[in-house]
C-alpha cells in the first residue's frame, strides 16, 4: 500500500520502503533551497492521484537499488495500469535507459514519443535552440558539443537538436544543461 508520494517518481509504502521508478525522470518539486522544476509539481499531483493509498504491484529488473538506497521498481495497480508508462504518456517526466533495467524500454519509450507527438506536459509549447548535440550510445546520455564529457564520447552519434534526441531514447547530461526548460 502507498502511503506518501515524495515526487513524480518515487513513492513511500506502508512499511517505509522507498521506491523509485525504473525508465523514468520526473521534474524535481522544490526541495530545501532548490526551487521546483517546471511540472514538478503537476507529475506529483498524477502520481497522487494514481497510486495514493492503493495497493501497487512491484516488478524489480536486474538492479534493484539505486545510489541512495531506494528499491528500483516498475509499478503495477492490480488492475495491470503500468505507472512508470502513464506517467511518460502525459509528458510528467522523460524516458531514462539505464542498464541494466531495460526490460519494458521500448514500451516507456513509445509512451514518451505518443506524449511528445501529442504535446503533452513537458512537451507543451517545446521550443528548440537549434544548437548541435552529441550523444553516448552506450550510456544514451546527450551532451551540447562544448561539454567536456561530450567530448570524451567514443561511440558517438549527432543530433541537430535535443527533439531528436529525446525522441531516441537519449537523456539530457546533468552537467552541461539544464534538465528541465
Amino acid at each position: 500500500m502507498v502511503k506518501s508520494i515524495n515526487d513524480g517518481d518515487t513513492i513511500i509504502l506502508n512499511d517505509n520502503r522507498s521506491i523509485r521508478y525504473i525508465g523514468i525522470n520526473a521534474p524535481e518539486i522544490n526541495h530545501g533551497e532548490k526551487e521546483a522544476e517546471p511540472y514538478g509539481y503537476k507529475a506529483k499531483q498524477f502520481n497522487k492521484s494514481k497510486v495514493f493509498k492503493k495497493k501497487v504491484r512491484l516488478e524489480f529488473d536486474q538492479e534493484r537499488l539505486d545510489q541512495y538506497g531506494r528499491l528500483l521498481a516498475y509499478v503495477f495497480l492490480p488492475d495491470g495500469r503500468f505507472i512508470n508508462e502513464k506517467i511518460l504518456e502525459q509528458g510528467y517526466g522523460f524516458y531514462l535507459f539505464r542498464k541494466p533495467n531495460i526490460r519494458y524500454d521500448s514500451l516507456l519509450l513509445n509512451a514518451q514519443r505518443k506524449a511528445m507527438l501529442g504535446t503533452k506536459g513537458i512537451w507543451y509549447g517545446w521550443k528548440e535552440k537549434g544548437e548541435g548535440y552529441l550523444g553516448n550510445k552506450k550510456s544514451k546520455r546527450f551532451h551540447l558539443k562544448a561539454c567536456q564529457f561530450g567530448k570524451q564520447i567514443r561511440d558517438k552519434i549527432d543530433f541537430s537538436n535535443r527533439w531528436d534526441a529525446f525522441w531516441q531514447g537519449y537523456a539530457p547530461c546533468k552537467k552541461c544543461m539544464r534538465v528541465w526548460w
